[in-house]
């Protein structure tokens, strides 16, 4: 089993770093190896609806969503952190996934998906809820946990006092681990569901 991580704090050392690597701990302790990506200090521009990865089957900004696409093909499972911004991921991380799920177009089902959110506050339930959005359109079983998977802290290391928080990271890297093995083993037996060929329409035709 294979999961990326992908920290989208302009903060390496942040409050998000410390919920991903809470996870971290009981991947390991389960046998899952783990790839944790910084992608929250980077310059990474946003899509522009280009379509030049259908033909590259890249994407044509090359950075760092192409270094990331072939570690995403390889992974069981992704999770996405980010702190909260206006009620909403920050704009880094959500540039990076629009590129990177847009230009990638290796199959994604059943790949497990979780989002984990970092806030003061507020904004929270919002910022999962856009997370998760990726996943749901993307065919990927969504992970989850005790609670919503947020962790509270604005000030670097504050994180590590939210002891909710932190066992809720602790619970959702359990059940996704045990929901990438349980379709690792469903792939076995039954394969993966056929898909129809897309249909694809708008509002005037």
């Amino acid at each position: 089993m294979k999961v990326l991580l992908i920290n989208g704090s302009p903060h390496a050392n942040g409050n998000t770093s410390i919920a991903l690597n809470e996870m971290i701990k009981i991947f390991k302790a389960d046998g899952v190896e783990t790839n944790l990506v910084h992608v929250g200090g980077k310059d990474i521009r946003g899509c522009t609806a280009c379509g030049n990865c259908f033909g590259l089957d890249r994407c044509v900004f090359d950075d760092v969503v192409n270094e990331v696409a072939p570690l995403f093909k390889e992974a069981d499972g992704l999770v996405v952190g980010t702190p909260v911004y206006y009620s909403s991921p920050n704009g880094t991380i959500m540039t990076f996934l629009d590129r990177l799920f847009y230009s990638t177009h290796f199959p994604k089902t059943m790949k497990v998906g979780a989002g984990v959110v970092v806030c003061r506050r507020g904004g929270a339930t919002a910022s999962f809820d856009v997370l998760n959005k990726y996943f749901a359109m993307s065919g990927m079983p969504i992970a989850t946990s005790q609670y919503w998977n947020m962790v509270y802290g604005l000030k670097e290391g504050e994180a590590s006092k939210d002891a909710e928080g932190l066992q809720t990271m602790r619970f959702l890297a359990q059940n996704m681990t045990f929901l990438m093995k349980s379709i690792a083993l469903g792939k076995e037996k039954f394969g993966i569901p056929n898909r129809e060929d897309w249909i694809a329409t708008n509002f005037i035709r």
